[in-house]
């Protein structure tokens, strides 16, 4: 952990419109082709019309430390960004709102969870192998049609032993 944040330190709640121009400036850090703030809107329209999560992660001094957002699609969850402040990298911040995200696909019953992550980013790799996904293929010039993608899969995530890891990886997060 760069920061050394205390896991109590980081709040994780539900993202709201007021939070988008925060969102807005760690998007455009963290992606060469940021999603727009319309985009945004709509993934938020999501959570109220079909249950989708967007999280926000805060520190104590409620700066800006990340976001997150997970839709559903039958039985899986599918994580669809998960972004960390660059001050906050590799401070916890990513693995608790993976957390966050893997007890909403447990609460709502999702069966399996699924992502893409970029080839080049072995970080964001590795946090999501230590949850137990795994590469199931690749989606060629996924991002800006220039840079693949890994597809990784977490099955199991109704599995009392899923539960017990992320109790392991994320006591800090609700259970």
């Amino acid at each position: 952990m760069r920061l050394g944040l205390a896991p109590r330190s980081l709040t994780i709640r539900p993202l709201r419109r007021r939070d988008l121009r925060g969102v807005m400036d760690i998007e455009r850090v963290s992606y060469p082709k940021p999603w727009s703030e319309a985009v945004f809107r709509g993934e938020l329209d999501r959570v109220h019309s079909y249950g989708d999560r967007c999280y926000l992660a805060a520190t104590s001094g409620r700066t800006l430390a990340g976001y997150a957002g997970l839709m559903f699609a039958v039985d899986d969850a599918h994580v669809t960004n998960i972004a960390v402040t660059p001050a906050h990298q590799r401070s916890g911040v990513g693995r608790r709102l993976l957390a966050e995200l893997a007890w909403a696909a447990r609460d709502r019953g999702a069966l399996s969870m699924t992502l893409e992550v970029r080839v080049s980013n072995v970080a964001a790799q590795r946090l999501y192998e230590s949850f137990g996904f795994t590469t199931a293929g690749i989606r060629k010039n996924y991002y800006e049609d220039v840079e693949d993608a890994l597809v990784m899969w977490r099955h199991g995530v109704q599995e009392a032993g899923f539960a017990a890891l992320l109790g392991t990886l994320a006591p800090e997060a609700r259970p």
